[in-house]
């Protein structure tokens, strides 16, 4: 059902491209892309978010960070954006995509929900956070796709 899962921040160098990554390793049969509402365009995955991801076995060194489009909107089936203020940026742009648009952190909190904070220019124990937050959302979406 869910073939083209888009997962979106806001640079998309620390928290999209590292639960691309986590997501892939889960559901190699679905294509998987992430990007930016503000993306830091044609940047690598941040090197504390990278060092965290690679430390997991995943590949984030081809990642370059790119701007979040309408078409992309359009294309995905599934659209995964860290908060709700990422969701309603998206309704902005594209309101018929509101219907596939979620928080990745859905599952997180028996089912409550948690949005997933932003790290950039924060400390290594706040990546740290992230990174477990973003371990557990992609673990609980691969469980229910």
């Amino acid at each position: 059902m869910f073939q083209h899962i888009l997962v979106v921040c806001t640079g998309n160098i620390c928290r999209s491209p590292v639960a691309e990554a986590m997501l892939r390793r889960s559901m190699p049969d679905k294509q998987l892309s992430s990007a930016g509402l503000g993306a830091l365009v044609g940047h690598g995955v941040e090197p504390t978010a990278r060092a965290l991801v690679e430390a997991e076995g995943l590949d984030v060194s081809g990642h370059q960070a790119r701007q979040l489009t309408v078409d992309m909107l359009h294309s995905a089936d599934l659209i995964l954006v860290m908060s709700n203020g990422q969701r309603r940026a998206i309704a902005d742009l594209a309101p018929e995509a509101l219907g596939k648009t979620m928080t990745l952190g859905k599952w997180l909190e028996a089912g409550k929900g948690k949005e997933i904070p932003d790290p950039y220019r924060k400390s290594r124990e706040v990546f740290e956070h992230v990174h477990m937050l973003l371990k557990q959302a992609t673990d609980a979406w691969a469980n229910r796709l």
